[in-house]
């Protein structure tokens, strides 16, 4: 038969999940149908367990240690590889949340390129947060004190529910923007650009294990990632009110930075820095000038 005279057959795409810079299926086997705005199938997500969590948990930490000791500079070039990686798939992102979204070509665009722009400007800040959450303090006597901020460690990133590319990007940039590994819970209703933005990732300079992306139940994933003694903070952008309220609860056993969702988050309005300053910590050191210690060290 001619190539002219046949009918090709829809390649369907399968979507997995990303963790630790690998593609793998929920460990369960679990799917559930991912649809459109007009309720027409568009695809089978992969429903993530608790083991994919905890999968996801272990890489996020085998990866702290090489992403939060890159040098800001580095993970700024980072960042802007993800972004020149996105704009080459722009045509891919314009379809997927159009369809997610049930936005018109023109408005799913505008949305895809918001997202790519705020990925540049985060990646613009990775090193020049240090310089206004940090500095030289005034202090009494011969001390000279400075005080530097440092990345809190691995940050479950409940995605938000409503926007799933644009405020996807502006939960997971600001966290490793500032050398935090995340791990990240799709929207449950629109996961297909999140993990499709996994296959961005893979393919940029980002080391694998630095964002991990699961698709699923928040409610299900939430509560085990909250109270996970390896986690040290969780964004609650994306969950309700009662879910939130759990998480926290849960979060409390070992005294995670928890990241309250807001009423209204605009996520068209300017970021900020708020997100990137939720998760460092302040690492403060203290010498003494002139004569004073061995050695007196001058400054």
């Amino acid at each position: 038969m001619s190539e002219s005279s046949s009918t090709r057959l829809s390649v369907f795409k399968t979507y997995k999940l990303y963790v630790g810079g690998k593609f793998p299926r929920s460990e369960s086997g679990r799917v559930y149908e991912v649809t459109d705005s007009k309720g027409k199938w568009l695809a089978n997500a992969p429903l993530s367990s608790r083991k994919d969590a905890r999968d996801a948990v272990v890489a996020a930490r085998k990866a702290f240690g090489g992403w939060s000791g890159a040098t800001a500079y580095n993970r700024g070039q980072v960042l802007y590889r993800v972004a020149e990686m996105l704009e080459g798939r722009r045509e891919q992102f314009v379809r997927e949340v159009g369809e997610a979204e049930g936005l018109s070509k023109s408005k799913a665009a505008a949305v895809v390129d918001a997202a790519i722009d705020r990925w540049v400007w985060y990646a613009g800040w990775t090193d020049k947060i240090g310089q206004i959450v940090g500095g030289a303090n005034p202090v009494a006597g011969p001390f000279f004190n400075l005080s530097t901020p440092e990345p809190t460690g691995v940050v479950t990133v409940v995605a938000p529910q409503d926007s799933s590319f644009l405020g996807l990007i502006s939960v997971i940039a600001p966290v490793i923007a500032t050398g935090n590994t995340a791990v990240v819970i799709t929207s449950e209703k629109a996961p297909l650009p999140a993990l499709s933005l996994g296959e961005v990732l893979a393919t940029s300079d980002l080391p694998g294990g630095v964002v991990n992306i699961l698709s699923g139940k928040a409610s299900e994933m939430g509560p085990h990632l909250a109270s996970h003694q390896d986690v040290n903070a969780i964004d609650l952008a994306g969950a309700d009110a009662a879910l939130a309220k759990e998480l926290e609860i849960a979060a409390a056993d070992n005294l995670k930075r928890v990241l309250r969702p807001q009423p209204v988050d605009d996520w068209n309005a300017d970021p900020g820095t708020s997100r990137m300053t939720a998760f460092l910590e302040t690492k403060t050191v203290w010498h003494p000038t002139g004569s004073l210690g061995a050695g007196g060290s001058s400054y």
